[in-house]
Parts: structure tokens; C-alpha cells; sequence
């Protein structure tokens, strides 16, 4: 017998006894006078078992079918074994007409040895900053360096953009490795598609900031960041840019399974896939900002004066027969063009993601011709701690 089936029993037994009016029993049970009769004649006919329930230890009469449950445990088993619950279920209701509640799928996982609740350690607690009000005011940037592609690929690296007031991510990109190029594209990418946001929330990688406090020269993404007007931010522990860190929390278990589900085993398929999924993960996790004006500003300038904002800088002086090396090449300046700088010039050479370079004197670019003194390897001997690893890879597959 349950607590309510007890406590109505020793109404009804009060009832019985004389001690209380019946209307009173059905006020005190919430039931109707009508209900409290028939409870009276049971408990007078078959005492307190009358009121324990028929049903108890009964199947339901609305449990699913057996056949159904061994339909889609079967396909938990084949296709998704070591999905959790609630992402199996998605799949499972987008692809295979499943109806049932997560917790059904939940239940069914475990007596089958799927599934087992995970022990959750008692975290640290941190104080919640509250989100910024508007889109586009705060965006925190990291990347990721993980096996995305499981065993049927290289580690990669996931760059990505998420606003602070909304949990959008706003861009992203895969990329071997962790580079200033990659943060470019994104950076040009959500530029594009969004417009300039007023900040940048990074942590305290060289990429972002010089650790040398003599060095007073900007890196490369300070300084386009100078050129388009966005406060860098610069996080001093991982918690303070909680929301990014979240994502590729979220994004190292679900994308990666997505990936493996569309057979996607590379960069370039990748990142061709990656903007159908970041918006199916936006209208699932994304929530509205408090206000709704839109902080970004519109990119006034031309897509070119982007593209080059977005390009990685190096500066060289040209020699007396206008001319420079660069990573192995030798560049040749064109005579006879307008706004041809003298010998000895300093001049801008832009290096854009895709390898093209352009040389600027003063804003203007400069027709050129390259010729290349590389070595066999056909790469720059130039190298950081962020591609090494990569050049080590290559020689090696080179003399294997």
C-alpha cells in the first residue's frame, strides 16, 4: 500500500467509525461525496486491500511494443553505441521515427548495458558573469586541437567564434593546426556574414598578445583588430571565457559523432559540411539577447580592403634594383608603374590564406613578378611552434 493509499484508508476508517461525516471526508480526500461512498462499500467489503491499486505490478496498457523497443535498441546497437540518451534520441526521432521520451530511451540503454550514469565530481564554483545584453558586443574566440575525425583522419584544430549574449557561434573552421591564418578566416568570415563586432574575448596565446614587455610591436591579429576598430580582450584563466570552453565541450562529442554519421574523414569535406551543422547547433543551444538591437557594425569599406586587412603583414626594403626576398622567393618590382617606389623603400608585402602575395608602397600595390628559391621540399624554411610539428610530418612522409 502507497502513503496515499494509507492516508485515504484512514479516512475512510474514520468515516466508518462514526468520527466523521462523509462530506467531510470527501473535502478532506478532495474527492467527490460520490467517490467517498463507493470507498466506504469497498473497505466494508474487502477491507484495506480494496484500496490498493489493480494495476500495480501490471505491464501499462500504453508501454511499447516489444518488438518496437528491440527496433530501436537494435538500432542504438548498429549505429549509435556509444551515443548518450538525449543524442541518440534526436537521431533517432530525425532518421527513424522514434516517438518515445529520452528517458524511455534512457531506460532501455541501460538494461542493455549501453549506457551507465556517469559519477559527477563536485565542481569548483565559480561566480556566473552575467551575458552581455546585445549581439555582436562580446565574442569569445578559441580553438581546439582534437580528434575530430576519431581514427580516419589527422588531429585538427576547430577554430571557432561564439557571442557572448546569445551562444551563437557566429563562425568556424577547421585547420591543421592552431595558426594567425586561421583566426583570419574566421575573423573575415563573421565580418561578412555579420558585420564588426565591438570586442574580442581570446585567451593569452602569442597569437593574440606579445609576452615580451620590450616588444612593443603589435602581432599580427592586434594589429588588424587595431585597423577594424575591435577592443582585443585577453582572458586570465580558461573560466572567464567559460562559454567557448562549453562549446568545444559540446562540439567534442556531438560534432564528432556528426562527422563520422556523414563520413566526413578531412579538412576540406569538413569544412564544406561545417555551416549546415553550425546552424542546426544554433537553433538548438542559442538563446535570444536581452535587447534585441544588433551591436555589429556594418563593414563600410570594400571586400578587397577586408581581405587584406585579414592577410598576414610582413615588411621588407627593396634594393636598389627593386627588389626583395622573401620565404625563399625573389621578388621583382615591375618598372615603369605608377607610384613606384625608389630603391632602398620599404614596402608591405600582404600574404594572403591561399598563398597569394601582394606588395603595397603607400596603400598602393605594386605589379610584380616572383621566382622561387626554395629548396626541393617546396616550403618556407621559416617555421613557430605552431607548424613544426606539421614540417616534421611532411619530411617525414617526403623520405618515407
Amino acid at each position: 500500500m502507497s502513503i496515499k493509499e494509507a492516508d485515504r484508508f484512514a479516512v475512510i476508517e474514520r468515516v466508518l467509525a462514526g468520527d466523521l461525516a462523509q462530506a467531510g471526508a470527501a473535502a478532506q480526500l478532495q474527492l467527490s461525496l460520490r467517490q467517498v461512498k463507493r470507498l466506504c462499500k469497498a473497505v466494508r467489503d474487502g477491507g484495506a486491500a480494496a484500496l490498493i491499486s489493480k494495476k500495480r505490478g501490471r505491464p501499462s496498457n500504453r508501454r511499447i511494443d516489444a518488438g518496437e523497443r528491440e527496433r530501436i535498441m537494435g538500432l542504438v546497437r548498429q549505429q549509435y553505441p556509444d551515443f548518450g540518451p538525449e543524442l541518440a534520441g534526436e537521431y533517432l526521432r530525425a532518421e527513424h521515427s522514434f516517438k518515445a521520451s529520452t528517458e524511455t530511451l534512457r531506460g532501455w540503454m541501460i538494461v542493455d548495458g549501453l549506457w551507465h550514469a556517469k559519477v559527477r565530481r563536485a565542481k569548483r564554483v565559480h561566480s556566473p558573469r552575467e551575458r552581455r545584453a546585445r549581439l555582436g558586443e562580446l565574442v569569445q574566440i578559441d580553438g581546439s586541437h582534437h580528434a575530430w575525425f576519431e581514427q580516419r583522419g589527422p588531429k585538427s584544430c576547430l577554430t571557432a567564434f561564439i557571442d557572448d549574449a546569445t551562444g551563437r557561434v557566429l563562425g568556424a573552421r577547421f585547420t591543421p593546426t592552431e595558426t594567425t591564418q586561421a583566426y583570419f578566416d574566421v575573423l573575415h568570415q563573421c565580418i561578412h556574414e555579420h558585420g564588426v563586432p565591438l570586442a574580442l574575448y581570446s585567451d593569452r596565446h602569442s597569437i593574440f598578445t606579445k609576452h615580451d614587455p620590450q616588444d612593443a610591436k603589435p602581432t599580427q591579429f592586434e594589429r588588424a583588430l587595431l585597423q577594424l576598430r575591435i577592443e582585443p580582450i585577453q582572458a586570465r584563466s580558461p573560466q572567464t571565457k567559460g562559454r567557448v570552453e562549453r562549446l568545444f565541450q559540446t562540439l567534442q562529442d556531438r560534432m564528432c559523432k556528426a562527422l563520422r554519421l556523414s563520413a566526413i574523414s578531412d579538412i576540406e569535406a569538413a569544412n564544406a559540411w561545417l555551416a549546415q551543422y553550425i546552424a542546426i547547433h544554433n537553433r538548438q543551444f542559442a538563446v535570444l539577447p536581452r535587447e534585441a538591437q544588433d551591436a555589429h557594425r556594418a563593414w563600410s569599406d570594400t571586400p578587397q580592403a577586408l581581405q587584406r586587412i585579414c592577410a598576414l603583414h610582413h615588411q621588407r626594403q627593396l634594393g636598389t634594383q627593386l627588389s626583395c626576398q622573401f620565404e625563399g622567393r625573389l621578388l621583382q618590382v615591375h618598372p615603369q608603374q605608377e607610384h613606384l617606389p625608389k630603391g632602398r623603400s620599404g614596402i608591405d608585402i600582404a600574404q594572403y590564406g591561399d598563398a597569394r602575395l601582394e606588395l603595397l608602397y603607400r596603400g598602393h600595390v605594386l605589379s610584380h613578378t616572383g621566382h622561387d628559391w626554395r629548396d626541393h621540399l617546396g616550403r618556407s624554411r621559416e617555421s613557430d611552434d605552431q607548424t613544426l610539428n606539421d614540417k616534421v610530418d611532411q619530411v617525414a612522409i617526403l623520405f618515407s
